[in-house]
């Protein structure tokens, strides 16, 4: 019982008003999130096997900056899920437009960056 309680209270607070959306649409917008979780936990997979497979291969600085990098996306990404989560449920369940997906620019700049890195180090090398 205490935990239904402290449920609807969330429930209430994250998603004040408006009415329940067809269950459908919210599934389909959790299988997003999770997409999107997936992602971030991949780009911190990949900071991880950076940093245990390219010690010999990668100077320590230049590694440094694509495990910190790698690791700031994965954050940001699985962070920005949850937001973007929240925000597509209220809109739904208050019936106005979807909010602008932020997180795909974000996305995508950070992966130009890592090119970047990748291109610079080719080049040099």
């Amino acid at each position: 019982m205490a935990d239904e309680v402290a449920r609807s209270r969330l429930a209430r607070r994250l998603l004040p008003g408006g009415d329940e959306p067809d269950p459908r649409f919210s599934l389909a917008n959790e299988r997003t999130f999770l997409a999107w979780i997936r992602t971030g936990m991949a780009l911190i997979a990949g900071a991880i096997a950076v940093e245990g497979f390219l010690t010999q291969t990668l100077v320590t600085p230049v590694r440094t900056v694509f495990v910190v990098v790698l690791l700031l996306l994965g954050m940001v990404v699985s962070i920005s899920a949850a937001v973007r989560w929240v925000r597509v449920e209220r809109a739904m369940r208050n019936r106005t437009p979807l909010p602008f997906p932020l997180l795909v620019p974000l996305l995508a700049i950070g992966a130009a960056l890592v090119v970047g890195l990748v291109l610079a180090i080719v080049v040099t090398v």
